[in-house]
């Protein structure tokens, strides 16, 4: 195994220790030596990869939001209700991690993705900024209410609500 598997590797271990004690308990009572114990791994290789147990769960989003594109290539006429069926159809293939952030009370991790992925860009003209904020804001608005209230409706229907909104 290569310097480059060796490291995936451990960061599998790692992210896959995090969940699962996360599945027991909250985020703030798992310490990095229960994530390396549980990994087994030392806490060297930790701190190598990651800063802190928040970077494992960001990356661990990106990485199944990555993986979720590379599965549904995009149209070139990829419109603005499509992304929003994208979001949903995403966060319902993987369903039982947010459910399980959502338990947690860290859905907000799922924000942070928004705003970044969506959000406002420094190089954007103000008024676009504010636009471009106001927007991911409210997806993650609709996002974390459909969490509360059980998600109810499927992913379809929801990208069905969102564009026939009347905003």
């Amino acid at each position: 195994m290569d310097n480059t598997e060796k490291n995936s590797y451990v960061k599998k271990q790692i992210t896959n220790a995090l969940l699962t004690l996360l599945k027991e308990k909250e985020l703030k009572d798992i310490s990095i030596s229960e994530i390396t114990t549980t990994a087994q791994v030392s806490r060297i290789s930790f701190y190598r990869n990651y800063n802190d147990k928040d970077t494992i769960i960001k990356e661990y989003m990106y990485s199944t939001l990555n993986e979720w594109n590379k599965n549904h290539p995009k149209t070139s006429q990829h419109t603005e209700d499509d992304i929003l069926g994208d979001i949903f159809a995403y966060i319902t293939e993987y369903k039982d991690f947010y459910l399980l952030l959502r338990d947690r009370g860290i859905l907000y991790f799922l924000k942070d993705i928004i705003i970044d992925t969506l959000g406002p860009k420094a190089e954007y003209p103000n008024f676009a900024a504010y636009t471009t904020a106001f927007i991911a804001n409210g997806i993650y608005g609709w996002i974390e209410e459909w969490f509360l209230r059980g998600m109810q409706e499927s992913g379809e229907e929801m990208t069905r609500l969102l564009k026939n909104r009347k905003l």
